[in-house]
């Protein structure tokens, strides 16, 4: 499982249809077990905080690494095959609207949403990686990205298995609710800059 979700979270940087926030969700859901909160009060049982706590611990770290590698990897492919993506009307247009904050103060905040934003850390890594950034400038941005991005995922499957039971519903309310973060992020993301207000 950890190597599925690895793979899938590496790789969705260039293929943002890869369901990696649901692999990871799924993995914690799967990890924390078909015990739930109201099976325990029904059987007078208390839940272990510490259950599998090894297991999930793995898996955050697993799939923020693997975030930061797919992120790097892109930047670095980007960065020598500027030609090549400079034909890509896809990304031209994303670094015409985010090209502001990548080379501003807000860059870091912007690969930190994006990383939570559908396709969002596509555009992000390969349009600053075009832009020749720095790789200093955006590493310990996409490893927080990629750690809060994780621990987000792991913390709904988690809490979804111990509320609602390692199933379908705890599955989808759990995705549900990753998806409605996303369309937040991405919201931030392309919402404009306020234009400084001119005095006469």
């Amino acid at each position: 499982m950890y190597a599925i979700v690895a793979t899938s979270v590496l790789l969705d940087v260039f293929l943002p249809l890869l369901p990696s926030g649901a692999l990871v969700i799924m993995a914690a859901t799967a990890a924390a077990g078909t015990t739930t909160a109201a099976d325990a009060v029904r059987n007078g049982a208390t839940l272990p905080a510490a259950d599998h706590l090894v297991e999930l611990l793995a898996l955050l770290l697993c799939a923020a690494t693997a975030s930061v590698l797919g992120d790097m990897l892109a930047f670095r492919l980007a960065s020598r095959g500027r030609e090549k993506f400079a034909n890509s009307r896809y990304l031209v247009r994303a670094q015409e609207r985010l090209g502001h904050h990548l080379s501003g103060r807000r860059g870091g905040g912007i690969v930190v949403l994006a990383r939570f934003a559908p396709a969002g850390r596509s555009v992000v890594m390969l349009g600053a990686g075009a832009m020749h950034r720095q790789v200093r400038e955006f590493l310990p941005w996409s490893a927080l990205a990629g750690l809060l991005w994780a621990a987000y995922g792991v913390t709904l499957g988690y809490f979804g298995s111990r509320w609602l039971g390692a199933g379908w519903l705890a599955t989808g309310v759990s995705v549900l609710a990753l998806f409605v973060a996303g369309l937040g992020a991405a919201y931030l993301v392309r919402r404009p800059r306020p234009q400084p207000t001119t005095t006469d």
